[in-house]
């Protein structure tokens, strides 16, 4: 008996590996598949302006890098003792301006690098909710706290997405024609925006994205991850969410991972990733006795599996 319906995944044409550099962009989601990218020691780099939760917000982050943008005092602003800048997230936000300016555009620089270099970009798109700033007209990724009634909240339309989504893309081919490009909807419920108006929302994203994704040269290069659907069809019970009833949990950021991995990383990385995984167990392991002989020849066999890795592959630190 079959007590579940399974998302149809195809296996990815364009897997990844340990040869693979991989770039992570967009909403938490992206983080919490970042980490486990991170914890098997691949080649990634994570959201470098922050979680960013929006379609116009992660084409603008790619247009900064693509164009090299020069942030300047214009950009910043001063509220409850921080300086911010709207386009990227509160994480960046620094008590100094001239620190916030300097932070912001070595970031440019390194952004475009890993742009350069990723054989694979990963977009996790969260919402088609936005705030619009009334005195500068213009849509920002994140609000800092600052006053609600200073934004005009908007829901981004089916073609305002599209169009977005194929200026993100048409910017990054300028910089790197051959990276494969995996997109995914993140499973996170945003129910502050409203139970109906968390799903127009999703609707918009997804029915935008495979729009594109149909047409050339974007279809052609583009793989869509079903996150969402895998969270809301497959794991379709409270007991997969984290507290707020919201976020998915530990249990179901594993599953939706394995399911990525088997379909999106290449099985010739299946047996490494296993050897990772060991020495990050073995790493976490807390011993009864930390002086006793056979935890001494336990850290000396592990001391040996690290250098072995280390020496096969540079890019791994334990």
């Amino acid at each position: 008996m079959q007590f579940r319906t399974e998302i149809p995944i195809p296996t990815s044409k364009y897997p990844i590996d340990y040869n693979s550099k991989i770039m992570s962009i967009g909403s938490c989601f992206a983080v919490n598949m970042a980490e486990k990218l991170d914890l098997f020691k691949f080649q990634n780099s994570c959201n470098p302006f922050g979680i960013l939760f929006h379609p116009l917000a992660i084409e603008k982050l790619i247009y900064f890098a693509v164009s090299e943008k020069k942030f300047t005092e214009e950009d910043v602003f001063f509220y409850n003792e921080r300086w911010h800048c709207f386009d990227v997230h509160s994480d960046w936000s620094h008590a100094n301006k001239d620190d916030l300016l300097h932070n912001l555009n070595e970031i440019v620089t390194v952004t475009k690098r890993q742009i350069i270099e990723s054989t694979h970009i990963i977009i996790t798109y969260g919402t088609s909710w936005v705030y619009r700033n009334i005195e500068s007209q213009a849509i920002v990724a994140n609000c800092h706290k600052v006053p609600q009634k200073q934004f005009h909240k908007e829901l981004l339309s089916v073609a305002a997405i599209q169009e977005s989504i194929t200026r993100t893309v048409d910017s990054i081919r300028t910089l790197n024609l051959d990276c494969k490009l995996i997109f995914t909807v993140s499973p996170v419920r945003h129910i502050k925006d409203g139970f109906v108006e968390n799903q127009k929302s999703k609707a918009n994203i997804i029915s935008a994205l495979h729009t594109v994704l149909q047409v050339p040269p974007s279809g052609a290069e583009g793989a869509y991850f079903p996150s969402y659907e895998i969270m809301m069809d497959e794991l379709r019970d409270y007991r997969f969410y984290a507290d707020d009833m919201l976020h998915p949990n530990t249990l179901a950021v594993d599953y939706i991972w394995q399911r990525f991995k088997e379909t999106t990383i290449s099985e010739t990385a299946h047996t490494l990733m296993d050897e990772v995984e060991a020495i990050q167990k073995s790493l976490a392991h807390k011993p009864f006795n930390p002086k006793s002989e056979s935890h001494i020849k336990f850290k000396t066999r592990l001391k040996e599996k690290i250098t072995i890795l280390e020496n096969q592959y540079s890019f791994m630190k334990f």
